[in-house]
């Protein structure tokens, strides 16, 4: 009796091991992936790029990563579409193409007023130069003439146009901060216009757009 209760106790401390040794593998094991997901943070909207400054807390909401992205993207776009405005202004011998000319400097000289305005109500550092792509397209552009300027003015424009619509609707849609939000609407009305403009021109390459090929010069 004394050697089966020995022998079903030893059984009974084993099976108990190995339980505790079961639980504390796990623990051990994945600890510190939590905290590797915290700090890469959750994913951003497409092409959002991060800051690194995490979601911060301001008077009109929660300001994320994205959000910061989004106000300098506006930025951005103004400081390479407005001078694209007045140089189809000015090239242009389409009305068509002055018109979308004059659409693009009406439209950005107002959003250009409201993201300054919001960058610096929530403290968002913007640049002051457009970015080495912009600088780039508009480099194509002054390097072509006549009809072939209008036609890549007009892609050019379109192209990019249609990629932050995506963007625009997305932040639009994400958003809890309401200068953010206000920001996104304004986008939304002024990117829909241009896009609707420099689509009558008639000179829109549309299978050019659906394979994402830009012109290049």
């Amino acid at each position: 009796m004394a050697t089966r209760y020995t022998i079903g106790s030893g059984l009974v401390i084993t099976a108990l091991a190995l339980t505790l040794i079961a639980l504390l593998i796990p623990v051990d094991s994945f600890g510190s992936r939590p905290a590797a997901a915290v700090a890469a943070g959750p994913a951003g909207p497409t092409g959002a790029d991060d800051d690194g400054g995490g979601t911060l807390s301001t008077a009109f909401g929660p300001l994320t990563a994205a959000d910061r992205d989004f106000i300098r993207k506006v930025r951005l776009a103004g400081l390479w579409e407005l001078p694209a405005g007045r140089q189809a202004q000015q090239r242009g011998s389409r009305p068509a193409i002055k018109t979308a000319g004059q659409h693009l400097i009406d439209g950005h000289t107002e959003l250009d007023r409201q993201v300054i305005q919001v960058g610096q109500a929530l403290g968002v550092d913007l640049p002051n130069q457009p970015s080495a792509q912009q600088q780039d397209w508009l480099g194509q552009m002054n390097r072509a003439r006549g009809e072939e300027y209008e036609r890549l003015f007009t892609q050019l424009l379109r192209a990019a146009h249609g990629k932050v619509f995506a963007l625009v609707a997305q932040i639009r849609g994400q958003t809890k901060n309401s200068m953010v939000r206000a920001l996104a609407t304004s986008a939304n009305t002024t990117v829909l216009d241009h896009i609707t403009v420099l689509e009558d021109t008639g000179l829109v390459d549309f299978d050019a757009l659906s394979n994402n090929v830009q012109p290049t010069k």
